[in-house]
């Protein structure tokens, strides 16, 4: 499949005349509870020639395409990528922090993660996670009988605000290492959601269970806390906006400098 990859993006590059900047698994897999059947969750920031950014009118900004049975595929332009850097978009930062890689031109996800790592977004990240996680228990968990898989779901968001809260660094994309890290101090719902995660990554994704009430109690008790916890966290700074623009130009001209002689 990675062959596949490859070659999909190499033809989305010569058909929108981009150039591909990094490109990185997201969701499941990157997660570490793929099943056997889940889907590629591809997402890529590309590089316009210079000219295109000079219009006066705005352009769209993403590369979209409809998800086919493997692989779902988009991305963004590094001008709008970098907008959401500014700001320490949550999906971004996992983008940058994804174990799996398919392309990472002129080590940019290292610069982009450097730029960002004096200005640390607690706050931001948490309310993030916490949108994710609520929202998920609120469509999928209510119910007398519940989706098995949806508590991963829940979950992952939900341990991603326990490690904020705790460790005050981005939390790992991995979620065993969330779980390890923060249900040590609940060992038989531990059990459980490692019951939950075999269950998954064997291929059971379609089940109805009776709700795991033990569990709803746990995620709402945290959820609970955790947003209370969140509104007493202070505001964070943005970073340095000359900085991305001066990281933007050398993007534009490491790029292009070969077919346009930009210095």
């Amino acid at each position: 499949m990675r062959e596949a990859i490859e070659a999909k993006l190499t033809a989305i590059e010569e058909a929108k005349k981009i150039k591909m900047l990094f490109a990185v698994e997201s969701g499941s897999r990157a997660w570490g509870f793929p099943s056997k059947d889940s889907d590629y969750d591809v997402r890529f920031v590309y590089i316009h020639r210079p000219e295109w950014y000079l219009a006066i009118e705005k352009k769209r900004d993403v590369i979209e395409y409809p998800m086919d049975d493997l692989l779902d595929i988009n991305g963004w332009d590094i001008r709008k990528a970098l907008g959401l850097l500014y700001k320490y978009n949550p999906a971004l930062m996992e983008w940058l922090h994804s174990p799996i890689v398919y392309r990472d031109e002129y080590k940019i996800r290292e610069r982009m993660k450097f730029i960002r790592s004096d200005c640390f977004a607690r706050r931001t990240s948490m309310f993030h996670y916490l949108s994710m996680a609520t929202s998920n228990y609120r469509s999928y968990l209510k119910g007398e009988t519940v989706k098995a898989k949806k508590y991963l779901y829940v979950l992952r968001p939900l341990l991603a605000c326990m490690w904020l809260e705790n460790e005050n660094s981005h939390p790992p994309l991995s979620f065993r290492t969330l779980m390890e890290a923060q249900m040590q101090e609940q060992p038989q719902l531990k059990e459980r959601v490692e019951a939950l995660l075999a269950r998954k990554m064997a291929g059971d994704e379609l089940s109805m269970v009776p709700r795991m009430c033990d569990l709803n109690s746990f995620i709402e008790e945290r959820l609970t806390y955790l947003e209370d916890y969140a509104k007493r966290l202070p505001m964070e700074p943005f970073c340095d906006m000359e900085q991305l623009n001066s990281f933007f130009m050398s993007l534009l001209r490491e790029a292009w400098s070969l077919t346009l002689g930009y210095k």
